[in-house]
């Protein structure tokens, strides 16, 4: 038997080999609920990631959690529940999709050079009862919920991968 080797620093290529055409809409285009999150990915110093890939999940506005066939193909009707972004050249990111039905989050997984794996975390919409966010301090809570802004129909939520506004990420065993 082989000994296991050590997991390659991955990137950054994840901005050319992974996004697909409609990834960014989740909702339907026109779609009369359609709500815009978007955000800024900041390193350690506070720097943009430029070449960072962000996924979302979410269940349906019905909260129905299966989604439609065909996540990675928008045909202009359905709502699939998954979402693919990179950042651009400055760091930013923008999604639409609709509201998540039964929960007040989005799932996110976020990808990035120098990340051996990828980190996940959510973004709560609203700040509501969930037994995530109620077992953090509030500094920490603040970290996972998006800034709306009701006048553009939209939500700002930065991701912070180390430092004194660091994100809290989940673990998965």
């Amino acid at each position: 038997m082989r000994p296991a080797t050590p997991s390659q620093t991955i990137g950054p290529f994840y901005g050319h080999a992974l996004p697909f055409a409609g990834g960014s809409a989740m909702a339907p285009p026109g779609h009369p609920d359609t709500l815009t999150l978007h955000g800024q990915v900041h390193d350690g110093e506070g720097e943009p990631v430029p070449d960072a890939l962000l996924e979302f999940w979410q269940p349906g506005p019905d909260g129905s959690r299966t989604g439609k066939p065909g996540s990675l193909g928008r045909n202009g009707v359905d709502f699939t529940g998954f979402g693919r972004v990179p950042t651009d050249a400055l760091g930013h990111w923008t999604l639409h999709t609709l509201a998540p039905g039964g929960v007040p989050y989005l799932c996110v997984a976020l990808f990035a050079r120098g990340l051996l794996d990828h980190l996940f975390t959510r973004v709560y919409l609203i700040d509501a009862p969930d037994p995530l966010l109620d077992s953090l301090e509030p500094e920490l809570r603040r970290t996972l919920l998006a800034v709306p802004d009701p006048a553009a129909r939209a939500h700002r939520f930065d991701i912070h991968l180390q430092g004194e506004k660091e994100t809290v990420f989940l673990e998965f065993r």
